[in-house]
């Protein structure tokens, strides 16, 4: 992944992720279980349906120490079964 998030913003800072996903109970654990493993912490997601109920938006806020750091993170949540896009 090459991206310039090292030129935009200063680390280590904190960053909002938005996974959407299927609309399923289990997706907002799985985002934090992979969190977890990426930037143990204490998180709480927000999550909003999507009109029509398909899809679940999860939305949290996770402490990035380096570029290499966030876009790992990028990957890992893109990785899970359930998630169709991270922003």
């Amino acid at each position: 992944m090459d991206t310039r998030f090292d030129e935009l913003l200063d680390f280590p800072c904190f960053q909002t992720f938005k996974v959407m996903g299927l609309a399923d109970e289990r997706l907002p654990d799985h985002v934090v279980g992979c969190l977890q493993q990426h930037a143990p912490g204490d998180y709480n997601p927000t999550i909003k349906p999507s009109a029509k109920g398909n899809y679940h938006s999860v939305s949290i806020s996770v402490r990035v120490t380096s570029k290499e750091h966030m876009e790992t993170i990028y990957t890992e949540l893109a990785k899970l079964e359930l998630v169709r896009v991270v922003l």
